[in-house]
């Protein structure tokens, strides 16, 4: 027997189950054949059976020449669709791979051979590949997109008008008609080194609270990370053009988690959790956003204030008056609550890595995702880690890696490692919804959620975004990434119903590679 190479073909999957079925039947298809012709004979001998045989075929044939015809036409219609079939719908074979367009069997060789063609691999990258292209091409040419059937502006206008709908619905449903319709266009950056930003790729984009600014992580291409703040004042139709504010603050630690904070004024600082590297520890970093651009008129540059917390996964920063101009980190077994002015420290030991982390704003609590899949509260009023000072506790299935606590504090939204998204009720610990699509494995992933408009919006692991509906969790819709998907190119975006400040229009900012698109309403 001939040894395969890889990527030699051994024939279509029909051929292929002929021949093993030919090889084990051989002998009795010949004894067969033989028999018949022995009967033949003996029929052509016998005078008998040669005058009815024949009167029977011409009766036979005279019966059936109107009706056959037809007939005939039908039955070879269904055994051409069975052979295509059964070649698209090939059986696995270990070892080989069925290509649909060729209809060939291809052998595969084990992933770490590099000069390989043929992997897993790289045939599930070529087929996610196909697919984006196809739904970019359908995107570019369907400018109007239905996100739910049989709905539409006109409906949505005529059971307004009846009297159908109320004020609340009436606006849900005219943002989940906008942002069906949302679409893309490139927004040019402007610089004082536009060399950078042909060379820089966006890792992450954080809004601030009035979305005006976005504070963004670029990784360097010699190594490391720099920081830099885009102005959102001149994103307009029809030019959308941006100003990105650069500093020489450059570091090559990977950044963990980042939050804006609030220690001055509203969003005065950046809270960053930094990597540790060699013989360099770990450490949470309040960076001021007048290093990069002054938000209030005649404000100094802030000083860089640097916190000793090695091995930090999370951070956030409190709003609550209870816990004022304090932020929470979140270690390997352990949450560490630090007061920026005083230098404070409370300490809660947990037992697993925690990995998200939010204060709620009217009672003094601290919600937290662990890598266990446990969610938990910590009441801040408990002074030191005694009993009772887990006010909430919450499960999920795989590492959590975002939690969100709704506006009226009786709801909570989470998404794991395992790609679920629950939205909890805090009274009841009880999962209420939940929402389908979201895609991951393994990645530490944000989740954004948006009571006013209705909208919850995540970035799966391959590289679609999905946005769905808050109130039913129905997905509204699937935006493939505008580069080709990698994993270490997942974009990152920004939802906002005011981009660019309290005059702006509502839309979505979409970070990938080098470049920022945006998806406006209008």
């Amino acid at each position: 027997m001939n040894k395969l190479g890889a990527g030699e073909n051994i024939g279509t999957a029909d051929q292929l189950h002929c021949f093993m079925q030919a090889q084990k039947g051989t002998e009795m298809h010949k004894n067969n054949r033989q028999n018949r012709r022995r009967v033949r004979r003996g029929h052509q001998q016998n005078p008998w059976f040669r005058q009815h045989g024949s009167d029977e075929r011409c009766n036979t044939a005279a019966q059936q020449s109107p009706q056959d015809s037809g007939r005939a036409d039908d039955d070879e219609a269904p055994s051409t669709s069975s052979g295509t079939a059964g070649s698209s719908s090939a059986p696995d074979l270990p070892g080989y791979y069925f290509d649909p367009e060729k209809k060939r069997y291809f052998r595969l060789l084990p992933g770490h051979n590099n000069c390989n063609p043929l992997t897993k691999e790289s045939i599930r990258h070529k087929e996610m590949e196909s697919k984006r292209l196809q739904l970019l091409e359908e995107e570019d040419k369907q400018k109007k997109k239905i996100a739910r059937m049989g709905f539409n502006a006109s409906s949505l206008l005529q059971k307004n008008k009846l009297g159908f709908l109320n004020a609340t619905s009436y606006c849900r449903l005219a943002h989940e008609l906008r942002v069906s319709c949302m679409q893309r266009k490139k927004v040019q950056i402007q610089s004082s080194d536009p060399s950078a930003l042909a060379s820089d790729r966006f890792n992450l984009i954080l809004a601030d609270t009035n979305s005006d600014r976005l504070f963004t992580v670029n990784d360097v291409k010699v190594g490391g990370s720099k920081y830099g703040i885009i102005s959102l004042r001149g994103l307009k139709t029809p030019s959308l053009k941006v100003h990105m504010h650069e500093n020489l603050y450059f570091t090559n630690r990977k950044v963990n988690s980042v939050c804006w904070a609030s220690l001055n004024h509203l969003d005065s600082h950046i809270l960053l959790c930094l990597m540790g590297i060699a013989e360099t520890p770990g450490c949470a970093t309040l960076l001021p956003a007048s290093l990069f651009v002054s938000s209030h008129p005649g404000e100094r540059p802030g000083m860089l204030c640097s916190f000793r917390i090695p091995g930090a996964w999370s951070c956030a920063w409190s709003l609550n008056i209870q816990a004022n101009n304090c932020f929470s980190t979140g270690l390997s077994r352990r949450v560490l609550v630090t007061n920026v002015v005083t230098g404070h420290r409370q300490s809660f030991g947990t037992s697993s890595d925690v990995l998200a982390q939010q204060f709620a704003l009217m009672a003094p609590l601290l919600f937290n995702g662990c890598r266990s899949g446990e969610i938990f509260a910590i009441d801040l009023r408990c002074r030191n880690q005694g009993k009772g000072w887990k006010a909430t506790r919450l499960f999920h299935d795989s590492a959590v890696t975002s939690v969100q606590i709704l506006q009226e504090e009786q709801n909570l939204m989470a998404s794991d490692m395992a790609g679920t998204i629950k939205l909890w009720d805090l009274r009841t610990t009880k999962c209420i919804r939940q929402y389908e699509g979201h895609v991951n494995e393994y990645a530490y992933l944000p989740l954004h959620v948006h009571e006013e408009e209705g909208i919850v919006v995540a970035v799966g692991q391959d590289c679609y975004t999905r946005i769905w509906s808050f109130h039913d969790a129905c997905l509204l819709r699937t935006i493939p990434s505008p580069h080709p998907t990698s994993k270490s190119d997942i974009p990152s975006v920004a939802f906002s119903s005011r981009l660019g400040g309290f005059r702006g229009a509502p839309g979505l900012l979409m970070a990938v590679q080098q470049d920022l698109y945006c998806f406006s309403y209008s």
